[in-house]
């Protein structure tokens, strides 16, 4: 049996790690519809920002243990006892903005759901409810950010959310599957 090909988004910086492999595989770019998720993707990607996707992928499990498994309501409810408890977790990103931008995150998102009935139909409504697929033929044509992307995070950032700029949003599109960036040559398109 020959191997599947997949894309190639080593980037040069090392290894692949085997949970990068199995995101790629059975995640990345792939619809998400469910609420937590699309809640957790915000704010992994937001932790992204400036440290290797590989390193949040290895601590993610850790991430979903100190933020109650990302339920955006036990998450927008945090005080300031529990941001000093996450400062002191060995196993997230210790970085105090993007734990507040956490909590900001959780309390905008569930306004975004009362306005719309999900927020699933607030981040698909960008699309129509359609995929944007680049059909990317080599992926050093993968834009870092696009006019949707900037068209998104102009519209998170009016109703309060931080760490959402276009690249960070760009990202997090991929990463819930509004847009497909896979190579058209990837067995997991």
């Amino acid at each position: 049996m020959t191997e599947k090909k997949r894309c190639n988004f080593s980037n040069g910086a090392g290894p692949v790690s085997e949970k990068a492999v199995l995101y790629h595989d059975t995640r990345w770019c792939k619809p998400e519809h469910r609420e937590q998720e699309l809640y957790a993707m915000l704010v992994l990607e937001g932790m992204q920002a400036g440290v290797s996707w590989n390193l949040i992928l290895n601590k993610e499990a850790n991430f979903r243990r100190a933020f109650d498994g990302f339920d955006p309501v036990t998450v927008a409810n945090y005080g300031e006892e529990k941001v000093e408890a996450l400062m002191q977790d060995r196993g997230i990103i210790r970085n105090r903005n993007k734990i507040y931008a956490a909590i900001t995150n959780a309390r905008a998102f569930l306004k975004v759901q009362e306005e719309y009935g999900s927020f699933d139909a607030f981040i698909w409504s960008f699309t129509g409810g359609h995929v944007v697929d680049h059909r990317l033929r080599d992926l050093r044509d993968m834009p870092a950010k696009d006019e949707l992307s900037e068209k998104v995070s102009a519209e998170l950032k009016k109703r309060g959310f931080k760490f959402v700029g276009p690249t960070i949003i760009y990202s997090y599109l991929q990463g819930i599957g509004v847009i497909n960036d896979h190579w058209v040559g990837c067995d997991f398109r």
